[in-house]
């Protein structure tokens, strides 16, 4: 048998590629594509019809405040609302049912996006009344903290509903860097959930804690979400956009949320 000059190397050159070809392989399994579109998150996914900007603000009150803090809150929290010249509504607020405990939730929406928020925060630093109101509800939480967030396009727009029905906002946060993915899956899964009109509101966070997603849900009681949840289960198409989006969430939570008399959306 003839043997070649440096056979030997060639059968090792060609193997160590092998090894390489198979490594890179298995790497590309693991490995997340990076999106090609270049561009910010709030300007692939928000909406370009509006530039409004929402706060979401969560307040856990002393358990024996929470009834003063809500007759404080409905107060003069309608003050706000209904002064034209501050360009910015309340959404909605509520008391936490089942979740986390002796809980406030208030959503607000300003229209003109964080010019609008400038404003109204630089007229209520002048005004007395609201002076006062922050420092008597300061006395009766434990904590607070706050999220602006931008509106997903895709979305139902959150407009005032009679009730009486109860809300679950259900937060999602997501690994970092699939924001554009989640968005794509439930630009398509939001059609499955629009029978009942149970869609009020989706969000995801542009400062506090980042990569967060809130969405906000209306049914006339419990067993009503229940039914319609699994009715969903039925519809072709939903196992599927829920069995891609699992892996893209970190945590989750879900609260159950009752109106005060004074939210738009009762």
């Amino acid at each position: 048998m003839t043997e070649f000059p440096g056979g030997n190397c060639r059968a090792q050159g060609c193997c160590v590629l092998s090894l390489a070809r198979e490594d890179s392989w298995l790497k590309s399994l693991f490995v997340r594509k990076v999106d090609p579109r270049k561009d910010a998150h709030s300007n692939l996914l928000a909406k370009r019809e509006t530039s409004s900007l929402y706060k979401l603000q969560f307040h856990n009150v002393k358990p024996e405040c929470l009834e003063a803090y809500n007759k404080l809150c409905q107060e003069v929290l309608p003050k706000i609302h209904e002064e034209k010249h501050y360009p910015c509504a309340l959404v909605g607020t509520w008391n936490t049912w089942y979740g986390e405990q002796d809980q406030a939730v208030h959503l607000w929406r300003y229209e003109g996006g964080y010019p609008a928020l400038n404003e109204v925060m630089s007229k209520l630093r002048q005004n007395k009344e609201f002076t006062e109101f922050r420092k008597e509800r300061g006395n009766m939480l434990l904590s607070r903290k706050n999220q602006l967030l931008l509106e997903f396009s895709f979305w139902n727009e959150p407009v005032p509903r009679d009730g009486p029905n109860i809300y679950e906002l259900r937060s999602y946060q997501l690994r970092p860097g699939t924001m554009i993915e989640w968005g794509n899956y439930w630009a398509r899964a939001i059609r499955f959930r629009q029978d009942s009109n149970e869609a009020v509101g989706g969000f995801f966070s542009q400062i506090g804690q980042l990569y967060m997603v809130h969405h906000l849900w209306a049914y006339k009681d419990l067993q009503t979400r229940e039914d319609i949840r699994n009715a969903a289960w039925h519809k072709p198409g939903w196992d599927e956009l829920v069995y891609y989006t699992v892996p893209l969430i970190q945590e989750m939570e879900s609260r159950i949320m009752i109106p005060l008399k004074i939210s738009p959306l009762q």
